[in-house]
This record gives C-alpha cells, structure tokens and sequence, in this order.
C-alpha cells in the first residue's frame, strides 16, 4: 500500500487572469477549486495510474471538510485528523498573454506534537513492511523543527519505504533519518549543497555523494522543462523534459512522485520508471489547476521520452 502525508493541505483556487497588472483591477477569465497539499496532488495521480493509496495529514473547519468531501467523491481512501482553525486556501494566478504562474499561499492551522503524534501512532499501527510512505510539502505552524525526521525514523523502523519531497531545512532534517528516496529540484539540491549545480554530470556526482552520505537509495533530481535525473546505486539517467501545451505547472512535481511511488510498488526497473514518469509529469503540466491528468494522456507521451544513461 501507499500513504501519502499532507500535514498543511490547502484547498487550492486556480485562476486564469489575462496581463495580469499589478495595481489594478483584474477581471478572472476561469476559475476552478481542487483538494491539494503535496501529498494530496500525489493521490490523486496514484489513482489515475490505476494504484491505490491512502491519504492522511491534517484538516480544520469548513475548508477542511470540503477537502475531505471532495477526496471521499475521488474515491479515494483517507485518514485525516481534524483540528481547530481552518485549513488554507492557496490561490494559483495564470495569465495564459504572459505565460506566467503566481502562487499566493495562506500559512494554515496551527498544530501542536501532540496533534502530530497522535497522527503519528495512527499510521505506524496500519503500516506495514515495504509499504510505500511519501511525505511531502510545508509543515504547518506549531510543528517542531524535526517533525520529518521523526516520522521518517518511524516508518523506517516499520521497514515502510519513505519518499521524502522537501526542501530547505524539512530536507535537511528529513536526510538524518536516512529515506529511501528524495526528489529536490536541481535548484533545492544546489541549494543544500551550496554551489550551483548545472549540468546532468554535476549533479549526478553530488546526488551519488548525498546517497553515500545520508544511505538513501535513490535520488530523483527534477528540473523543470530541462527533465530529470534519475540515480540509483548502479545506474544514471537523464530524461529530457517534453515539449507539452501548458495549462498549469503547479503539482507537476508531484505527479512525478506519485508515478516513482507506482513504479516502485510495481517492481518497474528505471528505464520503465524514467517513462512513466516523465510522461506523468507531462501529461500533468498539460491540465489546469491541480486536476490530475487521465491515464489515456499519460500513456500517449511513454513512447515519446528521450532519456539516456550518464
């Protein structure tokens, strides 16, 4: 099984809005609302890969309760812990003249340790043994500092696999804890190691120095419309980002994740991995707002990935 951990969801509002102009009235052309939050986004592709998974994390308030009402209408299985306050609402701004995606994001609830214990408990008593566990996204206020390193300690003692999507200081403290995966962008990954990391080579030599550091088998390095690094302990592959129609960028990363966790579940070897997801992440930028991309787009792009090995 999959879990996927959202713990600062947001009911995420996407708006079309031509030029776009600062300090005046904008008029919105098209507007949709989606459940999101990083692990949220990751379920819904899981389903539309035709795998199953639960999502968990943390709601509050009406908000919350329309997230979880529309998640029940995915069918998708959930185990989410409420709690006073209301859960954000995120704002994505396209203006399809400039070709630009503006992201304006509320902070969220406030949670307590004990609040993320308790979810905590909840999950290592139904996870078992090479279940795949993707934790991904902000953490929201209150949450101590090493709140994923403490849940990536757990579910490795259950001998869960953990996909670890974070970045900044949650990466860092993320990586003590030794996850099986990471998936930073090539910015994120320059960023931790503190140099600029450009090519392909450079930064399969600095994903293989983390790997050996931190013991994590994998590292998936995104990179925008350039592709992705995919390496493992015996292989590197760079795939070359596809040239798609952009209807919205936001979640593509972690329709990218949810097609690693897929493939990982299913045995896939990683020429397979490096297809799916590629064509996952594609097929995704191609759709508006969060709304994940049916399994027919995905399907189309597979045999139009250009990768090869570094």
């Amino acid at each position: 099984m999959i879990y996927t951990v959202t713990l600062n969801p947001a009911l995420d509002k996407t708006v079309e809005i031509p030029s776009l102009t600062i300090d005046a009235v904008n008029r919105i052309t098209t507007m949709r609302t989606d459940p999101g939050g990083k692990g949220i986004n990751v379920s819904k592709v899981i389903s539309k890969l035709g795998g199953k998974s639960i999502a968990s994390g943390i709601l509050g308030g009406d908000t919350g309760r329309a997230i979880l009402s529309a998640l029940k209408e995915m069918e998708l299985e959930t185990c989410f812990h409420f709690v006073n306050g209301e859960t954000r609402t995120n704002m994505k701004v396209i203006d399809p003249v400039s070709r630009t995606n503006t992201d304006i994001n509320e902070p969220g609830v406030t949670v307590s340790e004990e609040i993320l214990s308790g979810l905590l408990k909840e999950l290592l008593e139904i996870v078992r043994e090479d279940d795949i566990v993707v934790i991904s996204g902000s953490m929201p206020k209150g949450s101590p500092k090493e709140t994923y390193f403490t849940w990536t300690k757990a579910f490795n003692a259950k001998g869960a696999k953990v996909l670890l999507d974070a970045d900044g200081e949650l990466l860092k403290a993320g990586l003590k804890a030794s996850p099986y995966l990471i998936k930073p962008n090539n910015h994120e990954l320059s960023a931790f190691v503190g140099r600029t990391l450009e090519t392909p080579e450079e930064l399969a030599v600095t994903a293989r120095e983390i790997m050996k550091e931190y013991g994590i088998a994998k590292v998936v390095v995104s990179m925008g419309g350039d592709g992705a690094l995919y390496v493992t302990k015996d292989e590197s592959i760079y795939a070359e980002g596809l040239k798609v129609p952009v209807g919205s960028t936001v979640g593509a990363g972690d329709s990218v994740v949810a097609a690693l966790a897929v493939a990982e579940e299913s045995g896939m070897s990683l020429e397979e991995t490096v297809r799916l997801s590629t064509a996952t992440g594609a097929a995704n930028v191609m759709c508006s707002g969060t709304q994940a991309a049916e399994f027919e787009v995905i399907k189309d792009l597979i045999p139009k990935v250009v990768f090869r090995h570094i």
